[in-house]
């Protein structure tokens, strides 16, 4: 039961934490299908600050300078995002799609430079990400997760930001009529996204193992984020909890082994697939009550009013 626990928080904060990043941007009125490549960018961007800081550096400031790594690298990742679909208009699921592919190809490149050979497998330590609470091992963006959801809530819909960037995605033109300036909206809300995102790779990686293979990306993480973004109807606390019901299914894969589940004889791979035959499912049955923000995907032409 531990072990549910354990594993079902760990993958539950980390697609809660994705998903958040795609509701600021979704909300501004951009698509981010490019959630998959900002997560692997701001994984790697923490693993490669983690793995270089000398041995015996505090544990806090590990923590700190990978999280700072990570959301910066993909708040810088996520505006090519923004640059392509606000200044260039391009179509935003291509241009997503798109950066998700260079991501990997990226992060190749910079994994088997940093390793001086032909591997793309990076070793680093955790310790500093884990803590324990009597016998149950967690990871401290349990609590970093925690945080940021409550700050999200309250960003969204009790600041003026928030209320200007939902103007944004429902209507730009009103917006516009009275004086908040699209674009600018528009690429804080897929900033916002970048440095969610950026965060949540690395929750992802680093926290559950010690050595990464980043030719495998994220495993499609960033997708059933999305999915768990409509599930959750563009709302944070919906969010959350849509998160850690596809947590426990993504959750079972790593406990398997080590409970009655392994009676069954069932591959690891069928329980790797259930989160996502899961939001198939879901999606099929939920997606066309879905109340997405109306000007979601449309590139905003201020001349076109």
């Amino acid at each position: 039961m531990l072990l549910l626990i354990k594993y079902t928080l760990l993958y539950g904060i980390v697609l809660m934490l994705v998903a958040l990043g795609g509701m600021f941007s979704e909300h501004s009125g951009v698509i981010n299908i490019a959630l998959e490549g900002i997560m692997v960018i701001g994984g790697l961007a923490g693993v490669l600050t983690t793995a270089s800081l000398p041995k015996g550096t505090a544990p806090v400031v590990v923590v700190i300078a990978a999280i700072a790594a990570a959301a910066l690298a993909g708040m810088l990742y996520s505006l090519l995002l923004a640059f392509a679909s606000i200044n260039l208009k391009a179509d935003q699921t291509i241009g997503g799609t798109a950066l998700n592919m260079l991501a990997t190809a990226i992060a190749i490149v910079l994994a088997k430079n940093f390793n001086g050979s032909t591997s793309s497998k990076i070793s680093y330590t955790n310790k500093a990400f884990l803590f324990k609470i009597g016998d149950l091992e967690l990871s401290v963006f349990i609590p970093i997760g925690i945080i940021l959801l409550i700050v999200s809530y309250i960003v969204m819909y009790k600041t003026r930001f928030g209320l200007r960037l939902r103007a944004c995605g429902e209507h730009p033109q009103a917006a516009d009529s009275v004086g908040i300036n699209v674009y600018k909206m528009r690429y804080a809300g897929v900033l916002i996204s970048g440095f969610l995102g950026g965060i949540g790779g690395l929750a992802y990686v680093i926290p559950s193992v010690q050595t990464w293979n980043f030719e495998v990306g994220v495993a499609g993480t960033g997708f059933l984020a999305l999915a768990v973004m409509i599930f959750g109807q563009w709302k944070p606390f919906n969010i959350c909890g849509a998160a850690m019901f596809f947590a426990v299914f993504k959750s079972l894969a790593n406990i398997a082994d080590s409970t009655a589940l392994s009676s069954l004889g069932w591959s690891s791979n069928i329980y790797n697939m259930m989160p996502f035959i899961a939001s198939m499912v879901i999606l099929a049955f939920t997606s066309k009550n879905s109340q997405a923000p109306k000007a979601e995907g449309v590139p905003y032409d201020k001349g076109s009013r």
